[in-house]
């Protein structure tokens, strides 16, 4: 009997290479099964939808941003997760764009359970019983400072401009915190103006800009530097004074008279997401009264979720100077909300930042 060893020799190499596809598909289908999260740093952790992993062990892929600018250039370059973690503000920003699909509220269990104040907001409603995105977490941006190193500081955003701690104090690196902070300063309304209101504001960050020792939001490093005494005194968001107070460390979390900032966040499903059952699934455990209440007591933010705030003690609310109903609370802060001039504003900050 004649062997062909061309003959076999083929047949061996298409064998091989079927097998090969049928791996990588399947390989490909496996990743597909794995919903992708962009988010935060920290809001990756499991605790937060035991639910849903529970029902999809293994079943999630977290990525990190640094902040909403760097989020939205990533998305937009083309980056695709399945769900990401961007604050109201910049919503309409992604719309616009088209990279975000409507999310059926009747598909969210405790959509009802959600603050009005935060599933009612403008840029969220797409109609027909849908919105843009699903708010989470809402909290304040506010300066963080050690009570033993800087006596009885006048309650305003001004301690951050207190040519007495040069080089002692540092402020967050995004758009919509400290060029917000220098606007309220400047008298100027910092979600609409004009551009000599926002040369003003510039002036101001200016100013601001040599008693620094840096723009940053590495609050893991901030939350280092206040402990050791290195910073006095940094704008933060409520985690963390709350796990410098753990620490025992002296500090407090000033109600500046100008108003602390209030913002709200959620979760957002990309338009070409591909694993959009997963995305529900996550968002629903996302949700539920145990997230919202590890949320509140690990990282001393605000849930979406009233129930959440009727699962943690009246006490522990006041030690983290959260009402359980923001809309007490947004009564006194200013409320982060789209940034008309927000591109012209970056541009902007980084030039000053650079010395400009």
């Amino acid at each position: 009997m004649a062997f062909d060893l061309k003959s076999i020799n083929r047949k061996t190499v298409q064998a091989g290479l079927a097998a090969f596809a049928l791996a990588l598909s399947s390989t490909v289908a496996l990743a597909a099964d794995k919903l992708q999260y962009f988010t935060w740093s920290g809001y990756e952790l499991p605790d937060f939808n035991k639910s849903f992993l529970a029902a999809h062990p293994d079943g999630v892929e977290a990525s990190m941003f640094g902040d909403d600018d760097d989020a939205f250039t990533k998305v937009k370059a083309g980056f695709r997760p399945d769900v990401a973690h961007p604050c109201y503000d910049k919503v309409a920003r992604w719309n616009k764009e088209g990279l975000l699909q409507p999310i059926d509220t009747k598909r969210i269990k405790n959509w009802d359970s959600i603050f009005p104040v935060f599933k009612n907001l403008p840029d969220l409603q797409a109609g027909d019983g849908k919105v843009w995105m699903v708010p989470w977490d809402w909290g304040n941006t506010s300066i963080l400072y050690r009570t033993d190193l800087v006596k009885n500081p006048e309650p305003s955003w001004n301690l951050l401009w207190d040519k007495q701690y040069a080089g002692r104090m540092a402020t967050i690196d995004a758009v919509h915190d400290t060029p917000v902070v220098a606007a309220l300063l400047a008298g100027v309304n910092p979600f609409d103006m004009t551009p000599e209101q926002m040369d003003k504001v510039a002036e101001k960050l200016r100013e601001q800009r040599p008693l620094l020792s840096n723009y940053t939001t590495d609050m893991t490093s901030v939350e280092q530097a206040l402990a050791s005494g290195q910073l006095v005194a940094a704008m933060t968001w409520n985690a963390s004074a709350t796990s410098l107070k753990k620490q025992g460390v002296p500090v407090e979390f000033m109600k500046p008279r100008e108003g602390m900032l209030t913002w709200a966040c959620g979760f957002v499903i990309l338009k070409d997401a591909k694993n959009v059952d997963l995305a529900y699934d996550f968002i629903n455990s996302r949700l539920e009264t145990d997230s919202g209440k590890y949320l509140i007591q690990a990282y001393g933010y605000g849930s979406s979720n009233s129930s959440a705030f009727a699962a943690v003690p009246k006490e522990e609310l006041e030690k983290l100077q959260l009402p359980s109903d923001p809309e007490v609370m947004l009564k006194t802060t200013v409320f982060t909300g789209p940034m008309k001039q927000n591109d012209e504003l970056a541009k902007m900050f980084e030039k000053v930042k650079a010395g400009g």
